[in-house]
């Protein structure tokens, strides 16, 4: 008998995260999701699951901040405790402050300090973890969310554009020091995607409005075009790619 293959998702309950449970569920995998919502999210949370379950596959999912070390340890021991095979993390944590640098109402060093660890930093946490809980081994894959925001700038997104510079550079480190283990780190770079993070930063209206018109197929990327796409990366036959930032955009990053 097969030994079960599951997905471990950070950011679980809504955009990037919910795309790719579903999409690795649709692939014959088994999901474990992290996600913090308050109760009026947790509906969605049961819906998720249910729809997940009504394909044969098992949920189990933690209401928490991924970003808490306490509570992702306890976490991880848990899933250790059941003897998981943990085929693939994900990191799809979007969660920072969008304020300037220069004005009157301005980043402090709190903010910038949470920004970068819960949406860069935290990816190096969870893959230690995954590897020392030998919860992950040969032929794992590791994936983290970034945008086009870790090479351009605009108003108040200075702190959350830093987070994905370094979220980029985790994945490229972890890349090498996971390749013996036979463990692969790739970034996934989606176009701009209407998601509840999106719908956050000041100006997305104007946003999705450029993108549309930006990208060759005149519509924005899906949780879907992603989690297709992780699913794809995810096939034995994808072992040898690796330390990389992969534009799923529908060919947005590169048009004019």
């Amino acid at each position: 008998m097969k030994t079960p293959k599951w997905a471990l998702i950070l950011g679980a309950s809504s955009g990037f995260g919910e795309g790719a449970a579903r999409a690795l569920a649709q692939a014959g995998y088994d999901i474990a999701g992290v996600h913090l919502d308050r109760k009026a999210g947790l509906e969605h949370v049961a819906e998720i699951r249910r729809d997940i379950e009504k394909l044969g596959r098992k949920t189990q999912y933690f209401n928490i901040n991924a970003a808490d070390e306490e509570k992702r340890n306890e976490v991880l021991a848990e899933l250790a405790k059941q003897k998981l095979n943990v085929a693939v993390l994900l990191h799809s944590l979007a969660f920072g402050t969008l304020k300037p640098y220069i004005g009157a109402e301005v980043l402090n060093k709190a903010n910038i300090d949470m920004t970068l660890d819960v949406m860069a930093h935290s990816l190096v946490y969870w893959a230690q973890g995954v590897v020392k809980h030998g919860l992950m081994g040969n032929g794992g894959r590791i994936f983290s969310m970034t945008s086009s925001g870790s090479t351009r700038v605009f108003a108040t997104y200075g702190a959350v554009s830093a987070a994905k510079a370094a979220l980029e550079s985790h994945t490229r480190q972890l890349a090498l020091e996971l390749a013996p283990l036979g463990i692969t780190v790739n970034a996934l770079r989606g176009g701009v995607t209407d998601t509840p993070a999106l719908r956050k930063i000041p100006g997305n209206e104007k946003l999705i409005e450029i993108a549309t018109l930006r990208n060759p197929h005149h519509r924005l990327t899906t949780p879907a075009d992603l989690g297709g796409a992780l699913v794809a990366l995810s096939y034995p036959g994808a072992d040898w790619i690796t330390g990389n930032v992969i534009n799923v955009d529908g060919g947005e990053e590169v048009s004019a």
